[in-house]
């Protein structure tokens, strides 16, 4: 298969599994999904979403946010992990939000990127899931899927990005980016992984990768 190929395989595939996308992390405007997405940083959206609803019903917007202290918003998403660093880039987030953007998040990549805590790979959840600019946010689960499908080299997210922006159409970016994760979960995850079921990997998949799972089961048979 050519790339193009595969890339018609992959988005054909993902189509027919998950026609609709919902966003993982509960949200209701651009504020609250910044926050969810910075909370999601080594964590997981089940966690993520399971403190938000605390959180913002304390502060739902940057002006009830810094009503709180630092320390009054670390304990909230503490379980979250990397409370310390989470809640100064929420503070001083919101702070910025409010001098120099009338509270509103901008949409805008290099805007967002240079508030408090927020990478290039939050802003591009933001811009694409809160704006519908496309984007394509690059997690640990597509620079996996790509490498596996042997669409990346597997070197760096960035490079994956790159890849994966060369590679598959601009409209569909914002909607693909979602579909991966999912099946990634669902069928292709780094551990329990069952190339069986993994119905893309298995037909259009990176061949030394095939060949290093195969040589794994029959160890383990």
């Amino acid at each position: 298969m050519t790339k193009a190929e595969k890339v018609d395989f992959i988005r054909n595939t993902l189509n027919s599994i998950y026609p609709t996308v919902p966003i993982p992390l509960d949200h209701t405007d651009p504020y609250t999904l910044l926050i969810a997405v910075l909370l999601s940083a080594q964590s997981t959206d089940a966690r993520v979403n399971q403190i938000t609803p605390l959180l913002f019903s304390r502060a739902s917007n940057p002006y009830q946010m810094v009503k709180l202290s630092i320390d009054e918003i670390r304990d909230i998403i503490r379980p979250v992990g990397l409370s310390p660093m989470k809640s100064k880039g929420i503070y001083g987030l919101s702070r910025i939000l409010i001098d120099k953007y009338n509270g509103e998040v901008p949409a805008d990549f290099e805007a967002l990127e240079s508030l408090p805590a927020v990478g290039h790979k939050t802003a591009s959840v933001v811009m694409s899931q809160a704006f519908g600019i496309p984007a394509f946010p690059v997690d640990t689960h597509i620079h996996r899927l790509m490498y596996r499908w042997g669409l990346s080299n597997g070197k760096n997210v960035t490079q994956t990005e790159k890849d994966a922006k060369r590679l598959f159409p601009k409209a569909s970016w914002n909607k693909l980016h979602l579909q991966i994760i999912y099946y990634a979960r669902e069928f292709s995850p780094a551990r329990g992984w069952n190339l069986e079921k993994d119905i893309i990997t298995n037909t259009i998949g990176r061949k030394s990768v095939i060949k290093e799972y195969q040589s794994k089961t029959k160890k383990t048979r």
